[in-house]
């Protein structure tokens, strides 16, 4: 006679060959024998209906095809923690009685071999060594026997419990309430209910520093519930759970470092709002979460916001955001200091790539870190000084001046401009000759007449050049080695310019083309080698 299904079938996680699924019904099905589960897929793929056969709605699913009937015994259950440990780590004494197995295992960073382990004495010795555990795919769906992980694994730190059977948050403390020390959990994957009501709070996660819930089908509601129960917590990670709407933790997460709410469809950019007065928070992980613009309305052009305190990295990559206004707006950030914004439709407006770097620098004044490429000292000045010949016609048409008591631009410039009255006090207005029109991108006005010396040669003459704005320092060290016969890996180059009054700029990377540095016609290029 076949196994029947276990008394709480009804909700739990089962695999069914390699498919994962959960239980809706169990019961009968009529003009049928036995006793069959339904069970809604997570891949709807597989099914063949709602829920409804033959007329009759017996469980509802997601997806009009997402739902099916199986028999009981076509249905992995799971396994409880312990077996699972044993299995993944070749401890299960059992089996290596019965076959004489030979084991490697993992304890930290060290790998140790153990042959023929058939003393359970051994064994237990070798499982209160495991300090960092992964069960990840082991089809973990109950904690087991009471206290007996507490018992066997007592050193256990680290655990990655990622895409088993686990089907209620009960079950993760049934098992984390038997570890005395865990700092580390990874229960992803896992389709689980959480408490929908405030629960009592225990210490069973005093420790939690790292917890990753990415999906989970977790809302932020049941987050907050939660949260309580972990006052050591330093890193969440929530990626893909359908979170839309956020809102203020009241005393919960104020130890949180670290938050990644990726992959949810965010309600809009007023949403970060709730969670702007995190007062350790210094990495927010935002991609792909649908925003279209940011905005702190509690600070004003060129001043300092009071929200995300001590954030430093930002993470906003593809997502919509269509408008600088928003690039503005994270100026007023007081500690941002990394920033990743690639593919948002704001990019697309400038096709220069180099450009579009030098605009990001220049608008975001503490930025050190741009899309994972480090900003050097020189790169944000040749920035900022562009920067303010670009727009210097823009801020005379709005009202700005060189005498500082006529230098009124208009709210239009500085809303579209914040950091420009700031880049002039650094470098001073713009000098009229300085002023930069946007002019048509022809090879004319990209061309950049240079005179080329070399002050350690006086015998060699000085040579005038013209040279495309986009050459870059490498290729100029190939037309100068066909210019003086000096190989270019020998060459050394900087530039001098009226403007920077006797100083020089070092060229020191062959990649940047010559408008990195911001060189104009008439300047300088001092050959050495």
């Amino acid at each position: 006679m076949a196994a029947g299904p276990p008394p709480d079938a009804l909700g739990r996680r089962i695999l069914c060959g390699t498919e994962y699924a959960t239980v809706r019904y169990v019961g009968s099905v009529p003009a049928t024998a036995g006793i069959w589960l339904g069970v809604e897929w997570d891949d709807p793929q597989r099914g063949k209906h709602d829920g409804t056969y033959e007329g009759t709605q017996y469980f509802k699913c997601r997806h009009p095809r997402g739902g099916s009937f199986i028999r009981p015994n076509k249905a992995n259950f799971g396994v409880d923690f312990l077996t699972a440990i044993k299995d993944r780590y070749g401890l299960n004494y059992e089996q290596d009685v019965q076959h004489g197995t030979e084991n490697t295992l993992v304890f930290g960073k060290k790998t140790v071999e153990f042959v023929g382990m058939d003393s359970i004495a051994e064994q237990q010795r070798q499982l209160n060594q495991l300090v960092d555990i992964s069960v990840r795919e082991c089809a973990v769906s109950h904690a087991g026997q009471e206290e007996e992980i507490s018992r066997t694994c007592a050193n256990i730190r680290h655990i990655n419990l990622s895409k088993n059977l686990i089907s209620s948050w009960e079950t993760v403390v049934a098992i984390a309430s038997q570890v005395q020390n865990l700092e580390t959990l990874n229960i992803s994957e896992n389709k689980m209910k959480f408490p929908s009501t405030s629960t009592s709070v225990s210490s069973v996660f005093s420790k939690l520093k790292i917890l990753a819930l990415n999906q989970t089908e977790i809302t932020w509601k049941e987050v907050l519930l939660c949260a309580p129960g972990w006052p050591a917590l330093e890193e969440l990670y929530l990626t893909s759970n359908n979170i839309a709407v956020l809102e203020r933790p009241d005393n919960v997460l104020q130890t949180l470092k670290v938050l990644d709410l990726s992959e949810n469809q965010l309600q809009d950019g007023s949403q970060l709002h709730a969670i702007a007065h995190l007062p350790r928070l210094e990495q927010l992980i935002l991609r792909n979460t649908g925003l279209t613009s940011i905005y702190f309305p509690d600070a004003g052009f060129g001043c300092k916001s009071k929200m995300f305190p001590s954030l430093n990295r930002l993470a906003i990559q593809d997502n919509k955001i269509s408008q600088w206004s928003s690039i503005n707006e994270l100026d007023k950030l007081p500690s941002l200091r990394s920033l990743q914004c690639h593919n948002n439709p704001f990019m697309d407006t400038e096709k220069n790539p180099e450009t579009l770097r030098q605009l990001i620098i220049a608008k975001i004044s503490q930025l050190e870190v741009l899309n994972k490429s480090e900003i050097l000292p020189a790169e944000r000045k040749g920035a900022e000084l562009d920067y303010r010949k670009i727009f210097g016609k823009d801020w005379l048409a709005a009202g700005g001046n060189w005498n500082p008591e006529k230098n009124k631009p208009s709210e239009e410039f500085l809303a579209a401009h914040p950091r420009y009255p700031s880049l002039c006090l650094k470098y001073g207005a713009p000098e009229e000759g300085e002023l930069k029109g946007q002019q048509p991108l022809t090879l004319k006005n990209q061309l950049l007449t240079l005179t080329i010396k070399c002050p350690e040669r006086p015998e060699q003459k000085p040579v005038e050049k013209k040279l495309p704005e986009s050459m870059t320092i490498q290729r100029v060290k190939g037309l100068l080695y066909r210019l003086l016969k000096i190989p270019g890996s020998e060459l050394k180059l900087s530039y001098e310019s009226s403007k920077l009054e006797g100083k020089e700029v070092e060229l020191d990377n062959d990649l940047k083309p010559l408008q990195f540095y911001s060189i104009e016609n008439g300047d300088c290029v001092l050959v050495r080698w």
